[in-house]
C-alpha cells in the first residue's frame, strides 16, 4: 500500500502440547527454516528464532498485511503437519493452542536478540513456565493462573 509505514518488531512464543519435550536438536535447524519461510512467505521478516525442546522464541518485523492470529495459525498448524508427515516424533505432534505475542520498540531489538540467542543459557536458571509469566507480569498482560499451560489429563 503506497505511503504506509511500519515498524513492528513482535516476538511470539509458542508451546508443545503439555510442554512435551518433543523437539529434537537433530530436526529443530530444519523446523527452523520451515518456518523461517512461512514468516517469509508472509512478507515479514524473521530476525531471530530459538527455543528449546518444549518451546519456541520467534522475533519478527511483522508487516501490517496479515493478523498475528492468522500468521501463529499458519506457522502451528503447518509445522505441526510438516513434523508428521516427516515422522520426527512418535505418536501426533502438536503445539498447545494460543501463544503469547509481545511489541517492542526499535531500541529494544538488540536485548529481544540476545535473550532468544541465549535461550540454552537463560534456562539453566529459570524454568520456561516461571520464564512465561515473567514476561506476561512484565508486559502487563492479565491472566488465569489455570490456563497458563495445558496440563496432561
Amino acid at each position: 500500500m503506497a505511503n504506509t509505514y511500519t515498524q513492528m518488531h513482535m516476538q511470539f512464543i509458542f508451546v508443545v502440547k503439555y510442554r512435551e519435550a518433543s523437539i529434537n536438536s537433530q530436526w529443530k535447524d530444519e523446523l527452523y527454516k520451515y518456518i523461517t519461510g512461512i514468516v517469509q512467505n508472509h512478507g515479514h521478516k524473521m530476525i531471530c528464532m530459538n527455543g528449546m525442546p518444549d518451546h519456541v522464541h520467534l522475533f519478527i518485523g511483522m508487516r501490517p498485511t496479515q493478523s498475528v492470529s492468522d500468521l501463529l495459525r499458519e506457522i502451528k498448524t503447518s509445522s505441526s503437519r510438516w513434523i508428521n508427515e516427516r515422522k520426527f516424533v512418535k505418536g501426533k505432534f502438536e503445539w498447545q493452542s494460543g501463544y503469547a505475542a509481545f511489541a517492542y520498540s526499535k531500541s529494544h531489538v538488540p536485548r529481544v536478540i540476545n535473550y532468544i540467542q541465549n535461550q540454552e543459557i537463560h534456562h539453566k536458571t529459570i524454568s520456561f513456565k516461571m520464564e512465561y509469566k515473567n514476561f506476561l507480569k512484565e508486559h502487563e498482560i492479565d491472566y488465569n493462573e489455570r490456563f497458563v499451560f495445558q496440563e496432561m489429563e
